[in-house]
């Protein structure tokens, strides 16, 4: 099996987020829209890599090869979209 990653130059946009806690919009390859504060990315054992956001449903997990778009919603931020 062969294992999907994104771009380094995209994994650093990420991690910036991470660091920062930008208020993000997530908007996947099937449309599905999260909101919330980035906060960490996580590996499985399995080398699988998601971005962790807290929001009002508590913490989420979003698996970084479902991204289509991330958009910053906090005001003065280093990027205000990145799009995958």
């Amino acid at each position: 099996m062969t294992q999907q990653l994104i771009a380094c130059e995209l994994h650093d946009y990420i991690e910036v987020a991470c660091m920062y806690g930008y208020q993000v919009r997530l908007i996947l390859k099937d449309q599905q829209v999260f909101e919330g504060k980035a906060k960490d990315i996580v590996t499985t054992t399995e080398k699988r890599e998601f971005l962790v956001i807290d929001n009002e449903q508590g913490p989420q997990q979003v698996e970084l090869i479902q991204l289509e778009k991330i958009q910053v919603l906090t005001p003065n931020a280093q990027f205000k979209e990145v799009v995958f």
